[in-house]
């Protein structure tokens, strides 16, 4: 469902993020980012000839992170394609930091420490938070489908249990589908009568 009618407006911006999620024939993994911005008018620009177009990126650049079974960075490649200051691709190469980090808890306060400030690209740290989470869409479903086909009260808890609302250890999602991972108010009663209903039937 779309979101309700605007009032009367005037595009002036859009940014356009892709990220992609590949599984390698030597078994790691590619996620691959991509960023666009455009403007919606001509404006002004040294760097780029003197003006950049309505329509032509603003910024446009590329990462992929290869990534092993353990969550680890195994290779980075970065790239920018376009900038509004001919410098600004000389720091693609710093995200080659990135390899022998693990994607996981404290992602977010690496990047920062990587780069920061004058140590990157402002815009490609950003895109990096997308492809992160992309990653994990794509090896949760490659790992965990074997494990949701199973039935209900045979399923191991998920690792995402807790990281969202809707996952949350005592909603109903979760008493639906993972109900050993199930923690809500009425979770013990269940127990209780289960002996009891498995007498009967």
């Amino acid at each position: 469902m779309p979101l309700s009618a605007p009032v009367p407006r005037q595009l002036l911006h859009r940014r356009i993020v892709q990220c992609i999620g590949y599984r390698r024939e030597d078994g790691l993994w590619d996620i691959e980012g991509q960023l666009v911005d455009t403007k919606a008018y001509s404006f002004p620009n040294e760097d780029r000839g003197g003006v950049i177009q309505a329509g032509e990126p603003l910024h446009e650049m590329w990462i992929r992170l290869t990534v092993d079974d353990q969550f680890q960075i195994r290779d980075v490649e970065a790239r920018t394609d376009a900038a509004p200051f001919g410098l600004c691709p000389a720091i693609t190469s710093r995200y080659r930091q990135l390899i022998g980090v693990r994607v996981g808890p404290g992602w977010s306060l690496k990047l920062k420490e990587l780069f920061t400030g004058v140590q990157g690209c402002t815009h490609m740290t950003e895109l990096l938070g997308p492809v992160a989470t992309t990653f994990f869409q794509t090896v949760y479903g490659q790992r965990y489908d074997e494990e949701d086909a199973k039935p209900a009260a045979d399923r191991a808890p998920p690792p995402v249990l807790n990281t969202c609302h809707a996952l949350a250890s005592h909603s109903p999602v979760v008493k639906k589908r993972w109900p050993r991972a199930y923690g809500g108010p009425d979770r013990g009663g269940e127990e209780r009568l289960q002996p009891l209903l498995d007498a009967i039937t």
